[in-house]
């Protein structure tokens, strides 16, 4: 395995550990955004970004699509996920290219970050919750999979002065980034899933 990829997420083999694992650290990244000054806040919320990228990409072509179809009321419960991840995308969309120095920025900052944290939430008791009880140990071991390699494309702590194609798929616009991960997604997981459709 690269070892660019986030130890911290490639440990779990169940898709629900793992995409908790993957709030914790966006809950820790929105921390160190807000606490540092400067460049290092600069970077701190680029790799906010890239992570918040990775992340709802994998939910929306691997997760979702299937907790739709598997959990009871699946289509209401995604159709609200999907609408909170569009506004949390727009608000991202508003930050592109501010000056993180500014009070401006911090406040959009704290915006983003409650509606994150409360979409967050709402994923973990309304959809997690339900694929964990519905699902079998190798259903999840299998989206996990998925989502790894989702994951894989964006490491939130790359190694100084490593690039690699991948990451460079990650630079730009946040619409951009997401973008060319779901290209990227889609491409890594057309021959792991079966018949998977489209959800746009």
């Amino acid at each position: 395995m690269d070892r660019q990829t986030t130890p911290e997420t490639m440990r779990e083999h169940d898709v629900i550990d793992l995409l908790l694992r993957q709030h914790s650290l966006i809950r820790d990244l929105f921390d160190e955004v807000d606490r540092s000054q400067g460049d290092a806040r600069k970077e701190a919320f680029a790799r906010l970004l890239r992570l918040l990228a990775v992340h709802e990409t994998a939910e929306e072509e691997i997760v979702h699509p299937f907790a739709r179809r598997k959990l009871v009321d699946g289509e209401s419960i995604i159709d609200s996920r999907l609408k909170e991840e569009h506004e949390a995308k727009e608000m991202l969309s508003r930050m592109d290219g501010m000056d993180t120095s500014t009070s401006e920025f911090s406040r959009q900052l704290q915006i983003l970050r409650a509606s994150v944290f409360a979409h967050a939430a709402a994923e973990e008791r309304y959809e997690f919750a339900e694929l964990r009880a519905s699902t079998s140990q190798a259903e999840r071991r299998a989206l996990a999979v998925g989502v790894k390699a989702a994951e894989a494309l964006a490491p939130t702590h790359p190694h100084a002065g490593v690039e690699s194609a991948a990451a460079n798929l990650l630079l730009g616009p946040p619409v951009a980034i997401m973008d060319r991960a779901r290209d990227v997604i889609r491409k890594a997981m057309g021959k792991k899933t079966t018949g998977e459709e489209s959800t746009e």
